[in-house]
């Protein structure tokens, strides 16, 4: 898939779920989970014991209905071993210019990690194709997006942290193409517990989430 069908996905999605599991095991009953509520893509972060096997796994056996990215990748090195594992996208909490390049290189969909104007611009000319900002609810959340893309309409961007079911609403009306969103998608205790039901409907949620608030900006 090249990276602009990629985006597209993407962005029609609105939810990026990050996967943080203690094991391999508990980020595939996410990523499960997740596509049962109608999240069919996911970004399986470093963090995850054996993540970059876990990609490969879900790209071959999963691939054509989920699409599946690798987050926290914060080395080219790193990147290009998800790349071979079937990575369609790779996601930074910051800026990397390396590694940047390399998607770039190998045509596939880049989201670097950016928090002021400045980084947002810089990730953004060095060739990101998207930009998540991040920690985005620390520093004021949907009104923090509204101000970015006052001056920068023309970049697309993932807010990430602090993102919840409160406010995906204010994140989709000031101007968020999609949003990243973890814990409070994915809870830990519902997943160690291996409650699948109370996941796949977080993923609904989210889901509904998204669709009005984009129903209500169009109305």
């Amino acid at each position: 898939m090249n990276k602009e069908a990629v985006a597209k996905r993407i962005i029609e999605i609105g939810i990026l779920p990050v996967i943080r599991a203690k094991s391999a095991k508990l980020a595939l009953q996410a990523v499960e989970a997740m596509y049962a509520g109608g999240l069919a893509v996911v970004e399986i972060t470093m963090t995850v014991p054996g993540a970059i096997e876990l990609i490969r796994e879900l790209s071959s056996k999963m691939g054509n209905d989920i699409l599946v990215g690798a987050g926290t990748v914060l080395d080219p090195e790193t990147g290009m071993r998800c790349l071979e594992a079937g990575a369609e996208f790779l996601v930074s909490p910051g800026f990397d210019l390396p590694t940047v390049k390399l998607a770039s290189q190998c045509g596939k969909l880049m989201i670097a990690g950016a928090l002021t104007p400045t980084e947002v611009i810089c990730a953004w000319k060095a060739g990101s194709d998207m930009v998540k900002i991040f920690p985005c609810g620390t520093v004021g959340g949907a009104k923090y997006i509204k101000a970015l893309k006052g001056p920068l309409p023309q970049i697309p961007m993932v807010p990430t942290g602090g993102v919840n079911l409160d406010t995906v609403p204010e994140l989709i009306r000031a101007g968020a193409e999609a949003l990243g969103v973890g814990g409070e998608l994915i809870s830990a205790s519902a997943l160690h517990s291996g409650n699948i039901d109370e996941l796949r409907d977080s993923a609904k949620k989210f889901v509904a989430a998204v669709r009005e608030a984009r129903e209500s900006i169009s109305a």
